[in-house]
């Protein structure tokens, strides 16, 4: 897998998405040209974003390897401007189902030489929107 995007610096793209709020989840994450879905059982839109994004930080350590990642920064991209400004502290996160979320992905960053996250319009994470509702449809076939 070319994971390595350019320079040291790895993107990837998390999605996470429920059919009803809450409903059937699934996440969906992209790293360099591999990308990966889960179902996650019943939850909200908000958990789905979060456990996304917990599984791509740690799907890019296992791929990277422990000392590749601490030379590593890491951007991820999402289209939910809820978590990415929760993320970056600009927000306040009220929810206490969010809250040890927050917690796993804070502890996580320190993998990693960096981790920055960046709001993207839904139409430049349509490869990890993708990967949720492939396992969704899948699994409510």
């Amino acid at each position: 897998m070319n994971a390595k995007l350019f320079s040291d610096t790895l993107v990837c793209y998390t999605d996470g998405g429920s059919r009803g709020n809450p409903g059937p989840s699934a996440i969906g994450y992209v790293i360099g040209d591999k990308g990966y879905g889960e179902y996650i059982g019943e939850t909200t839109n908000n958990i789905a974003e979060y456990k996304a994004i917990v599984a791509a930080l740690k799907k890019a350590k296992a791929t990277l390897g422990k000392n590749t990642a601490k030379q590593t920064d890491l951007e991820v991209r999402m289209d939910s401007e809820l978590a990415c400004k929760q993320l970056m502290g600009k927000y306040r996160i009220e929810n206490v189902g969010l809250q040890p979320l927050f917690f796993e992905i804070w502890n996580l960053r320190f993998d990693f030489k960096s981790v920055i996250f960046v709001h993207v319009p839904r139409e430049r994470n349509t490869k990890a929107d993708a990967m949720v509702n492939k396992v969704l449809d899948a699994r409510l076939l």
